[in-house]
């Protein structure tokens, strides 16, 4: 039968983990599976997308101008 049990640790210099629990019997083979936790990276900031997408415009001044155009072929 297999039995989990799940621990937090600290990682000691060198890369060193300890593990002691009550409930390891002594000269039993065990899997360890290591899942470190990594800082969570900050988003950017959404007007660093500006101008990034295909067909999307550089700037405001862009847009203006493109607005323009398309009014001036709209019937009168």
């Amino acid at each position: 039968m297999l039995q989990a049990i799940r621990e937090r640790v600290t990682i000691k210099p060198g890369g060193m983990i300890e593990l002691c629990h009550p409930e390891l019997p002594a000269g039993v083979e065990a899997e360890v599976i290591i899942m470190v936790e990594q800082p969570a990276e900050e988003p950017p900031p959404l007007a660093s997308f500006i101008g990034k997408g295909k067909g999307c415009f550089s700037n405001a001044a862009a847009i203006d101008t493109f607005i323009r155009a398309e009014r001036d072929t709209w019937e009168r």
